[in-house]
């Protein structure tokens, strides 16, 4: 994803690794480990991923599992914090969105992404993807909005369409937790999208 103002930064924590230990938070983070093993992602073959929404849906979020994760830089629209790195396939992200900010309109770089509520709301809009070679300008058609509350989960990857998440509050931060592969999607550049001409723009990659 990117910023409203800025590229993305991704922030680490001190282990960059989510302790297994007997907490809620590191249980789920076990949990997802062990169900993708030591080589798999969501896109593979064997890898089903309603199960790995349930695994998440079933985790009932609290900040005292995972506030060492929530670091925010305010100066961004939303902050990236490594939880786990998995397996090398798939990696966790704690996201905080700021106050009133969110992503631009981007596709995935072929990434799937499955994303479930922490905190706050956030307002998810999918659009259809542009035909390949439309040069024609016109707004991108919405899809389907939807308002995600605490301990929601959702699934998004390129074969479902183009999206942008917001966080509507104007006061509070959100959070979500989100299980990409192939990791750090973003290293291999992207495309964000104009709403009002569908025409796209390469971000390149970020290191």
């Amino acid at each position: 994803m990117v910023n409203i103002t800025t590229q993305p930064h991704l922030h680490c924590c001190a282990t960059c690794k989510a302790a297994v230990s007997d907490d809620p938070f590191g249980q789920l983070v076990q949990e997802i480990r062990q169900y993708l093993g030591p080589s798999s992602g969501i896109d593979s073959a064997h890898v089903d991923p309603d199960h790995i929404k349930a695994i998440m849906a079933k985790y009932t979020s609290n900040l005292k599992h995972w506030e060492r994760y929530a670091r925010a830089d305010k100066s961004r629209g939303y902050t990236r914090n490594i939880v786990d790195n998995v397996n090398g396939k798939a990696n966790l992200i704690l996201i905080v969105w700021n106050p009133g900010k969110g992503s631009l309109i981007h596709d995935h770089a072929d990434a799937h992404c499955i994303m479930k509520i922490l905190k706050g709301n956030l307002t998810e809009t999918i659009y259809e993807k542009p035909e390949s070679g439309d040069t024609s300008v016109h707004p991108l058609q919405v899809k389907k909005e939807t308002v995600y509350h605490p301990d929601e989960v959702t699934y998004i990857s390129d074969q479902i369409g183009l999206h942008r998440v917001f966080n509507p509050n104007p006061t509070q931060p959100a959070m979500s937790l989100h299980l990409y592969t192939p990791p750090n999607a973003a290293e291999f550049g992207f495309h964000v999208y104009d709403e009002r001409t569908s025409k796209s723009s390469f971000v390149p990659p970020q290191y």
